[in-house]
């Protein structure tokens, strides 16, 4: 059985349900580890050499086309928007298919989505900023701000933020999936998730091996709560959506969505029967995969996140911190390496999103100063892969062979 979540998709390395890699929380598969752990102290993965991204002529926007229309073909994807983005070799942006499979409606780029995951590169952001402020450190234990967390005297916050922690993957619990498949209305507070969660024992000792956690991801949103004085959403906006220009993402606290957006397409419901998600209630992703966005907001994301840069030449957060953050160790997935609530898949960086209904990816190359964004709405695996990392994958053969996005397919449950 799938479970809803916020998970790093396999189609990135990382996240996901919200999320995204390999493990899946709400959305995912299965709470054991799928594959051999990999030690945190190994090296990062090396990216492959190479440094080109083909111009965007017409044959080659030709071959995208043909690529994504392959891919949704083969998925069953209803709609798709990709954006593809070069100093000088060009742009590509275009949807396909629908929003709405009821009146048929087109899909569009100015869309807005929910966006999973890619919420984790947020929060994590905030996190850092405070790191830089001087008012936590990353090798704090998370005890010293969260009482009752198993390990919480030994889990460091970088053990969280890169998803080394042991703890157990709330949305992997058979108890919070019948919770939210019976009611996907229903609001979920940080602490009724993290219950879930506390009532399985640890997995590893603390920064043994990888382990894909939406966990994680709500601790640290507590932390940014406890030491801003904010809640998470208005800390966010303030710290991270204004100076960035993000006029168009935003941290939810319910079930509201802007207009426009795309109606989204799950299987995560308790009789497995697919089914309009787009007024669910993300508040059970919260810090790990809550959050709204748009192609164009994406865009400009995914080269902050990577370099810590703002649009304005401003620092979103220090070159040191975000140095350290772009230390990524290998994961069991091979060339992908997971950072401070960030991935590197081939040389490409940025996470990717998926939660009931919409998948998202946001990367961004930085040899070529490339950036990639493909938003879809539905988390409907093919052949145990998410759709977001087959069309990552078709996208990156062509316009970046030296850098392929291929993330391998998540081993069927049994």
């Amino acid at each position: 059985m799938r479970h809803p979540y916020v998970r790093l998709s396999r189609g990135a390395v990382v996240a996901t349900a919200v999320g995204a890699l390999v493990v899946p929380a709400v959305g995912g598969t299965a709470a054991a580890l799928p594959f051999k752990a990999v030690p945190a102290a190994a090296a990062a993965a090396p990216s492959p050499s190479g440094d080109e991204v083909r111009a965007l002529t017409p044959a080659v926007q030709r071959q995208v086309d043909a690529a994504v229309q392959r891919v949704m073909r083969q998925a069953n994807v209803p709609g798709v928007t990709v954006g593809i983005w070069t100093p000088d070799k060009g742009e590509y942006v275009k949807s396909f298919g629908v929003r709405d499979k009821t009146t048929g409606a087109a899909m569009d780029p100015d869309l807005y989505m929910r966006i999973g995951s890619e919420t984790k590169t947020f929060t994590v952001t905030a996190l850092l900023q405070l790191v830089d402020e001087g008012k936590i450190g990353l090798d704090d234990t998370i005890g010293d701000y969260i009482d009752g967390v198993p390990n919480g005297d030994r889990i460091t916050l970088r053990q969280l933020a890169g998803m080394r922690s042991g703890l157990f993957n709330y949305s992997a619990d058979e108890d919070f999936f019948k919770a939210f498949t019976s009611d996907p209305d229903r609001p979920f507070t940080p602490q009724e998730l993290l219950d879930y969660s506390f009532k399985h024992p640890v997995l590893f000792p603390p920064g043994e091996q990888f382990y894909y956690c939406n966990t994680n991801l709500i601790l640290l949103g507590l932390v940014v709560e406890q030491i801003s004085g904010q809640d998470l959403n208005d800390y966010i906006q303030d710290n991270i959506l204004d100076p960035a220009g993000l006029a168009h993402t935003l941290f939810p606290t319910g079930s509201e969505f802007p207009t426009p957006h795309s109606q989204g397409y799950t299987d995560q419901t308790a009789s497995g029967e697919v089914k309009d998600s787009a007024d669910w209630n993300p508040s059970w992703g919260w810090a790990a995969g809550a959050m709204i966005s748009q192609l164009e907001d994406l865009r400009v994301w995914a080269r902050t996140v990577a370099t810590g840069v703002l649009p304005d030449g401003d620092r979103m957060i220090s070159a040191a911190t975000q140095r350290q953050r772009l230390i990524t160790p290998p994961t069991p997935i091979p060339g992908a390496g997971y950072g401070l609530g960030i991935f590197d898949v081939q040389g490409w960086i940025g996470h990717n999103g998926s939660l009931p209904g919409y998948e998202s990816l946001t990367i961004y190359l930085p040899e070529a100063q490339a950036t990639l964004v493909v938003l879809l709405n539905t988390d409907i695996n093919y052949k145990n892969q998410e759709p977001s990392t087959l069309f990552g994958d078709a996208i990156t053969r062509i316009i970046s062979p030296d850098h392929v996005f291929d993330l391998p397919a998540e081993p069927a449950a049994r």
